[in-house]
């Protein structure tokens, strides 16, 4: 099993109208024994961390396109091209984090390096799977 961790500082943007931008600590984690998924955790005031579980396609295809049409959506800044947008929607609220391209690059780039993509059928453990949900 191999995790990848990789941290940086994302822009919290205000709401529209508002050039108020707060900085928040993100964290990153890839699991190759869980290929599809990638977790990015928000720190919080609190001393907490808030996690969002999405896929890495997502992500992926985010650099590239926007993409996503559910609770998250990630596209290019349209007046930054070196920045990442990730648009979170809940029951509780949104947020808008910017974050710096290069740095998402590079975190991307090490989970492709374990798990290239087209390749996580081969590391995901279906049996492993089936245990988990059939055990009671």
């Amino acid at each position: 099993m191999t995790t990848i961790h990789h941290e940086q500082v994302a822009a919290l943007l205000a709401a529209a109208g508002s050039d108020a931008v707060t900085p928040v600590t993100t964290r990153w984690t890839y699991e190759s024994t869980e290929p599809y998924q990638l977790t990015v955790a928000f720190a919080t005031e609190r001393g907490r961390w808030v996690e969002w579980v999405f896929a890495r396609d997502l992500l992926i295809d985010g650099m590239s396109e926007p993409t996503g049409d559910g609770d998250l959506r990630v596209r290019l800044d349209e007046e930054d091209p070196e920045l990442l947008v990730l648009e979170i929607y809940a029951p509780s609220g949104s947020a808008i984090f910017s974050l710096e391209l290069d740095d998402v690059e590079e975190f991307l780039a090490r989970t492709l390096d374990v798990v290239p993509a087209g390749a996580e059928s081969t590391h995901f453990d279906i049996d492993r799977l089936l245990a988990e949900l059939t055990a009671g």
